[in-house]
């Protein structure tokens, strides 16, 4: 059976009766946890004007007598509405589909329709499937590779074939797909414009932060990459450095032995191993942490295996967050960094039991 959305896709509104209307679980939205239950509505009518999700299409939105329908989806013959508000079987119903996301759809799954054909007669490329996403769609091509080349020439093509007042198609590029398949990346009809403004708007607001004209963009970006890492290699320089230097202090501490805690509020895993590498004490818990003291950051426990091992994971809870280790080093990420001198605390009493601090 044809529905009432397939024998005129540009109608926006169609009288139809409910015939029938039972609770059920809504089915999740995209985006949703799938776990996320809600209970609702499944509607069936005589017939729709609402399109309901197949072919690599998504399904129409709209309303039933004003009742937002959140989701359609087809059942043998029949097409199910998914509704949070009951409709009385046998009335009269007023459908209006939510035209703005009709005419989207349509416009992909016309310009889907041209690049198949014109990229099979081009090049032989037999499309396997297709998917109309929410910003692009993509056509799965029967070829481990599409050359940049070919992309070309079948946009200009598809576009050739294209008269005044239809729609305009922009191929985006290609991606891997499945094995030995390869996705086409489109844009057609009003997405291409929606598209050539969000860019235009990305390059007014690149013009202003790089205080350079939209022709000097990547010239000025890839001079300031350059230099970003030559600050990061120096920045990690001096990181080793200053932790090398912040262990032999630890180490020629007067008070060293028993539990060691340092923290600072910048560095990061790698500084604090350094740390750990250059004190290389084993008669000692060596008990570091970096990060905001109000928010999340990083630890590490060095010490004697045994005695990490049984309070790594206690360290982890207290701070809850998580970690791991071997070898006499337990290292991870914190939620709560404020509860540090409790983890010390905890240390600081198992070393007296063991005797490690007098």
């Amino acid at each position: 059976m044809a529905f009432q959305c397939q024998r005129d896709s540009y109608a926006r509104e169609f009288s139809t009766v409910v015939v029938a209307c039972c609770p059920t679980e809504l089915p999740a939205l995209a985006g949703e946890d799938p776990k996320a239950a809600r209970r609702g509505f499944r509607v069936v009518l005589e017939d729709t004007l609402l399109f309901p999700e197949g072919g690599g299409q998504p399904d129409d939105r709209g309303t039933i007598d004003d009742v937002p329908v959140l989701r359609v989806t087809r059942r043998g013959a029949e097409a199910d509405h998914f509704t949070e508000m009951p409709l009385a079987p046998g009335s009269q119903v007023c459908v209006r589909v939510d035209w703005e996301r009709r005419f989207d759809h349509m416009q992909q799954h016309s310009g889907q329709h041209l690049i198949t054909a014109v990229a099979e007669q081009l090049f032989g490329l037999k499309t396997t499937s297709w998917e109309l996403g929410r910003l692009r769609s993509a056509i799965e091509l029967d070829s481990p590779s599409v050359t940049a080349e070919q992309v070309a020439a079948i946009e200009q093509s598809v576009n050739e074939k294209i008269r005044a007042r239809l729609m305009i198609i922009k191929i985006l590029g290609t991606e891997k797909g499945k094995k030995n398949k390869t996705n086409l990346l489109f844009l057609a009809g009003q997405r291409v414009l929606k598209w050539v403004e969000r860019s235009h708007e990305s390059e007014k607001a690149l013009t202003s932060l790089l205080k350079c004209g939209a022709e000097d963009h990547v010239q000025v970006v890839t001079k300031l990459q350059s230099s970003v890492k030559l600050l990061q290699k120096n920045n990690l320089n001096l990181l080793r450095d200053l932790a090398v230097h912040v262990a032999r202090s630890l180490r020629a501490d007067p008070d060293w032995g028993g539990v060691v805690a340092l923290h600072r509020k910048d560095g990061d895993s790698e500084f604090m191993n350094i740390i750990a590498n250059e004190v290389g004490a084993e008669d000692t818990l060596l008990f570091l942490t970096v990060g905001d003291e109000k928010g999340a950051g990083l630890f590490l426990l060095a010490g004697p295996p045994e005695t990490v091992e049984t309070l790594g994971p206690r360290v982890a809870e207290v701070l809850e967050g998580k970690g791991a280790g071997k070898k006499g080093r337990y290292q991870g990420k914190a939620a709560k960094m404020g509860r540090r001198m409790e983890a010390q605390a905890l240390l600081q009493k198992h070393a007296r039991l063991r005797g490690l601090e007098g």
